[in-house]
């Protein structure tokens, strides 16, 4: 799915809509991560974390296949309904599973396994572009999620099959402790300032560069790049750091990377910053997230399943937000408000320092 967000130009395009409608699919798969937040926890009780992010990949597919063979808006937006349900599943008990797993090396888990999703995104995007210039129809693309599944399916989901007994006290419920909310406030703010930057960074590069709209776009697959190799890579710098210093460092680093591209008039400066600023990006979700699991404990399921209210209002408000500034101060000066979200994910970490120790997930 990582083509989905540059790609809605293309769906406006093939069903003839504004830009209102078309854009009613980025805040479907908003809401639905806050109701998949709601339900995580019950759903974990019954069946566990490994069986739960399967039946996330499951609706998953469900959903793009809808995507990709129904016409009409009244049928693709409930279609990224379920996308985004499914998405939002599979990805807190990923998270959850695997930190629980590894323990001491979850920082680097989690941060790989975003990172594969990063270099998948990449694929997307470039995929559904090239289908584009084709005969074919571009949502052709999504579907490349359902080989991909069925070989990890057959390649390890059939073999791994964890017990699970559900809790005799019912699923994780209750109230989290302040500390827990302010750190969400910080997951919020990070993930506010990527999706504005996904949905509207080429915008910015056309005002400053007056490159055409398709190099524009082109020139985004750098934010993806940075993405993936900073989730990669990331971990391997400076190892014994603490997860806070790690996140003070890399946010600084997006910032930086910020400021030169939203100045930069030349094209490859621009593609230079918004890289940084994807290398900055990169593993600020797996850090906050795990931070938020360490503030949440004992109650792992539901502060994950939390986590996913801050990224349903910040993917269906940022975009919307910078847009409407956008018609109002122009994008350039919109822009701005990303790095208040910045500044506001960092400020919470030095109001809100964790414990290391996670070995309790």
């Amino acid at each position: 799915m990582g083509g989905f967000g540059p790609a809605l130009p293309l769906l406006q395009a093939d069903q003839g809509v504004s830009g209102a409608i078309a854009g009613l699919h980025g805040t479907a798969l908003g809401v639905s991560s806050i109701l998949a937040g709601a339900l995580n926890s019950r759903i974990v009780h019954r069946i566990g974390r490994y069986r739960s992010a399967w039946l996330g990949i499951a609706l998953f597919l469900i959903g793009a296949t809808a995507f990709v063979i129904l016409p009409d808006p009244a049928q693709t937006i409930p279609a990224a309904f379920i996308i985004g349900m499914g998405i939002s599943i599979a990805i807190a008990n990923t998270v959850t599973y695997l930190a629980g797993h590894y323990r001491s090396q979850a920082q680097r888990a989690v941060s790989q396994n975003n990172a594969v999703t990063s270099a998948f995104n990449l694929i997307g995007t470039i995929t559904i572009g090239l289908i584009a210039s084709t005969t074919f129809s571009w949502r052709i693309g999504l579907l490349a999620c359902i080989p991909f599944a069925a070989i990890l399916y057959l390649a390890s989901g059939r073999k791994h099959k964890p017990e699970h007994q559900p809790n005799d006290d019912g699923h994780q419920k209750g109230s989290l402790p302040l500390s827990y909310w302010l750190a969400w406030l910080g997951l919020f703010a990070s993930i506010a300032a990527e999706f504005a930057i996904i949905f509207w960074s080429a915008a910015l590069i056309r005002e400053r560069t007056f490159v055409s709209p398709a190099l524009a776009t082109t020139l985004v697959l750098a934010f993806p790049l940075g993405m993936f190799l900073g989730r990669w890579f990331g971990t391997n710098f400076f190892p014994n750091v603490s997860i806070d210093q790690r996140l003070k460092g890399f946010i600084t680093l997006q910032i930086i990377g910020f400021f030169i591209f939203w100045t930069s008039e030349i094209v490859i400066t621009s593609f230079i910053a918004l890289l940084m600023v994807g290398l900055g990006t990169s593993i600020q979700f797996t850090l906050t997230t795990l931070r938020l699991l360490n503030l949440g404990r004992p109650k792992t399921d539901l502060a994950m399943g939390r986590s996913s209210f801050a990224a349903g209002i910040a993917i269906a408000g940022s975009p919307l937000l910078l847009g409407a500034l956008a018609d109002q101060l122009g994008i350039t000066q919109a822009f701005l408000i990303v790095p208040a979200f910045m500044a506001l994910a960092l400020l919470i970490i030095y109001l809100v320092p964790v414990k290391e120790s996670i070995d309790e997930l």
